[in-house]
């Protein structure tokens, strides 16, 4: 017979600590790159995150850009002008590294770990990549028709079908509303096509390079600086342009077949990063669904037994932020899965929060940033997202600071504005055949039966 557990031998949580402020060093060299360095002695690594903005230079080409920029971002490592593919492995293999290339909406990302004596050969490596790329036809060729089959595979998971008729609906007519490109798009991208990408698009000004890790922050910058010198070109990188985001009352279906579960997706504006609202925002976020002791938690999952994991959170892209909310739902429970998540939105939009949830959900918020910043790489990664938007490295203790000042008043008045149903544009994907009916017993709905699948 297993002893009761007594709760009140379980001490309570601690006061979080303070954020500290990273001690950065900013420079911009003279081709306008922006490079930030932070020391960070004890652990012999080095973090390097390499930002370049990377939205489309014409909004109508958006579907296009899209579908050369991924590939570019599989393509860029075939080869430069002095090493092929397996030369430049082997060359940062060398020094521990390992370059991951990534492209999203907003930028195309560069970065790698390695040990604090091989930066200025993992920068030349780097520099080689930016300058000199070469882009083989016949390694394209392969690079594309992996990714087209991927992309694919992709676009048939509900998930990805969910958050792409949310993102069409919320941002049409800006690069925000095409999440995947289509793989008939990535399919006709060719050799040339990168080159000149790579040419008018991969540019110094307006980039960003942070290096967190075992270094000292002259010599790094110096090293950057050389190693650098020769990745010119005319303008600046392009950021994206503010999305408005545009709402709609009418909830729509995306018509599944066969589906035997349905895929929930809402999402409204928020804050941005500097905005004055966005500490209460994310707070209310969090109590209402963060986090596994939130109140969409305890209504759908723990009580309902409706969803595994239903979730909210802010997400924050270069010119959009936004408030969303997601739960994967059995189809037989799609209609009540809903009507219970608009419940808690009203709720939280209309009754305050008590002083316990607020303080718990401050406690969760501050300790995650605490173990998102405790690493060189999540350091690195969230100071490159940081500097990308034009903040400087003192954001994070400002933001902690604002979070502990939140009050309960402050969260139901954001959540009036943010949280309410009525400010938040729905998606559901799902078996029409089955869940149509509960649906419209919700509200005025739209069906969409042609999913492209």
């Amino acid at each position: 017979m297993s002893a009761t557990l007594d709760l009140s031998l379980i001490p309570p949580l601690g006061e979080p600590r303070p954020q500290p402020v990273p001690a950065a060093t900013e420079t911009t060299l003279p081709n306008g790159l922006r490079v930030v360095v932070v020391p960070r002695p004890g652990v012999p690594l080095v973090e390097l995150r390499l930002r370049v903005p990377f939205a489309p230079s014409v909004a109508g080409a958006a579907g296009a850009h899209s579908a050369r920029a991924a590939v570019l971002s599989g393509a860029v490592l075939l080869g430069t002008a002095s090493h092929d593919q397996t030369g430049i492995a082997q060359l940062l293999q060398g020094h521990g590294a390992e370059m991951a290339v990534s492209t999203d909406s907003d930028r195309l990302l560069l970065g790698t770990t390695l040990l604090p004596g091989g930066l200025r050969p993992v920068l030349d490596v780097l520099a080689e990549l930016l300058t000199s790329a070469t882009y083989p036809a016949d390694g394209v060729e392969g690079e594309r028709d992996r990714l087209a089959e991927r992309i694919t595979i992709a676009r048939s998971q509900p998930g990805v079908i969910a958050r792409a008729a949310l993102s069409a609906r919320r941002y049409a007519g800006h690069p925000y509303a095409i999440s995947l490109p289509e793989p008939d798009d990535v399919a006709g991208v060719t050799d040339g096509a990168l080159h000149q990408l790579h040419r008018e698009a991969v540019l110094p000004a307006g980039s960003s390079l942070v290096l967190v890790g075992d270094l000292d922050p002259s010599a790094a910058t110096d090293a950057v600086a050389d190693a650098l010198a020769g990745w010119t070109g005319p303008g600046r990188a392009v950021e994206s342009e503010p999305a408005p985001s545009q709402h709609s009352p009418v909830l729509e279906l995306v018509d599944r077949p066969g589906a035997v579960q349905s895929n929930i997706r809402l999402g409204g504006p928020a804050p941005g990063r500097t905005d004055p609202d966005l500490p209460a925002v994310r707070l209310a976020a969090m109590v209402f669904g963060g986090y596994f002791s939130s109140r969409l938690v305890e209504n759908i999952r723990e009580r309902r037994g409706y969803s595994y994991s239903p979730r909210s959170s802010v997400e924050h892209l270069a010119g959009a932020s936004s408030f969303l909310v997601e739960a994967d739902v059995a189809t037989e429970v799609t209609g009540p899965a809903l009507l219970e998540t608009t419940y808690e939105l009203g709720r939280m939009a209309l009754t305050p929060v008590t002083e316990a949830e607020l303080d718990a959900a401050r406690r969760y918020v501050l300790g995650s940033m605490a173990l998102a910043t405790a690493t060189h790489a999540g350091l690195a990664s969230t100071l490159s997202a940081l500097v990308g938007a034009g903040l400087p490295a003192g954001w994070l203790a400002e933001h902690q600071s604002a979070l502990e000042a939140v009050t309960v008043d402050q969260v139901q008045e954001v959540s009036r504005r943010y949280l309410a149903p009525s400010a938040l544009t729905a998606v559901v994907v799902g078996d029409a055949e089955h869940v149509e009916a509960p649906l419209a017993a919700v509200g005025e709905l739209a069906v969409r039966r042609d999913t492209g699948e």
